[in-house]
């Protein structure tokens, strides 16, 4: 009983943050203002939603976000999962370093790549197919290959320890009857790993899409930025409506809530399944 309690204190405390932006965002700025954020509300309307949607131009930025998150996303899984199979299902003497060097990229923080990666950026040439400015810096195809690059060493962490699973087998008994590696890879192992795949595809498309800072410092033009970036458009240089950018956030909030929903169950199972397997 008593841990059910803390449980659902703890949860409630999590949630705590979501209800009051739903609350604030029903209720018009005239009555906060007068009244303040802690009192009792005169009304309630979706006033806010409909301005947000609005003013802030959500409609192209979400577009902009689905072209960025899900590249990165599929892109990120493929590169991970050609790493893990390599390093868990062939031994060779630099497997284990390879696989530190992938993680290792991780534990650096995005500030410190930034300067370097900013010049990098601006010396690579991309068709004018590709980018209206000619380079990496300020493209899609930028921002996706530096989500691609910064997400696989976690991917392919989690994958390769999923992958060493499975049983070698499997694989050995394909590579008898004279299936080749990439045959094993796509039509055995990757089948296999779907738990594992939507975990991360859950994980990924989280954090793809709410990312603000690479879209920040990589794109100079503001119609090419995310989702995240819309949010600033509702904050002007002398009046900003949190009430707005409360019901702007919550809006921006619903792909990433319906990706979790859809794969709810798949990612449960990929969190646990190796809790089950020696």
């Amino acid at each position: 009983m008593g841990r059910h309690a803390l449980l659902g204190g703890i949860a409630l405390l999590w949630l705590i943050p979501l209800l009051w932006a739903v609350y604030t965002s029903l209720r018009s700025y005239e009555d906060t203002a007068s009244n303040g954020y802690f009192s009792l509300p005169r009304s309630f309307g979706v006033d806010n939603y409909t301005d947000a949607w609005t003013q802030s131009g959500m409609p192209h930025f979400f577009w902009n976000s689905v072209l960025i998150t899900i590249p990165a996303v599929l892109g990120t899984l493929l590169f991970s999962a050609a790493v893990a199979f390599f390093v868990s299902r062939f031994g060779f003497r630099f497997n284990l370093a390879l696989l530190m060097l992938f993680t290792a990229g991780n534990l650096l923080p995005a500030q410190v790549l930034i300067t370097p990666l900013y010049r990098l950026y601006l010396l690579i040439p991309l068709p004018w197919w590709m980018s209206d400015s000619l380079l990496l810096y300020d493209s899609v195809w930028g921002i996706i290959a530096i989500h691609i690059a910064y997400q696989c060493g976690f991917c392919t962490f989690v994958l390769s320890n999923y992958m060493k699973t499975i049983p070698k087998e499997i694989t050995e008994a394909a590579q008898v009857d004279g299936a080749p590696v990439w045959r094993q890879f796509f039509q055995i192992i990757l089948p296999l790993c779907r738990p594992a795949f939507a975990a991360l595809a859950t994980l990924e498309s989280i954090w793809i899409y709410n990312d603000f800072f690479w879209p920040l410092v990589l794109v100079d033009t503001g119609d090419k930025r995310p989702i995240t970036s819309a949010l600033a458009n509702l904050q002007g240089a002398y009046f900003t409506n949190p009430n707005l950018i409360a019901a702007g956030a919550l809006m921006t909030a619903i792909p990433t809530l319906l990706v979790y929903f859809a794969l709810q169950r798949q990612f449960i199972s990929g969190l646990t399944i190796g809790s089950s397997k020696g």
